[in-house]
């Protein structure tokens, strides 16, 4: 497979994911007839919107980064493995963010996951930039 095609499964499943998580929002809002924006105090629905929220603040750089790489001749190894450990954090985090209790050790492993694979990626940007 090519370094663009493993970019651009790393990019389907965190479309699913982002689909998956605005379709939950969608449901809680219909659940509590809230249809004006924001939560309108329902704990439920305001953890929905902000685990859509979160996903479409961070997915889209670090697809973006793992795009870049993947035009800087970076080994296929290390775009599964950045791939990978954001996916599986992201849906860590989506799985912590809707949960009741907070913090909890899922949105903790989410947030550590994306905080590191975006510390990497930028580190991969400047260093395979150079070796290019």
């Amino acid at each position: 497979m090519s370094e663009t095609g493993i970019v651009a499964i790393y990019a389907g499943v965190n479309a699913v994911l982002i689909l998956a998580l605005a379709y939950n929002v969608g449901r809680h809002r219909q659940r509590t007839g809230a249809f004006a924006p924001g939560s309108t105090g329902d704990e439920t629905l305001t953890c929905a919107i902000r685990a859509h929220g979160n996903a479409t603040e961070y997915i889209p750089f670090a697809i973006l980064m793992m795009f870049i790489l993947s035009f800087l001749s970076t080994p296929q190894s290390i775009l599964y493995t950045y791939g990978s450990i954001f996916t599986l954090g992201r849906l860590a985090q989506a799985y912590g963010m809707t949960r009741k209790k907070h913090p909890n050790a899922f949105r903790f492993m989410g947030n550590l996951s994306t905080g590191l694979v975006y510390l990497f990626g930028a580190l991969a940007c400047f260093y395979y930039s150079v070796k290019s």
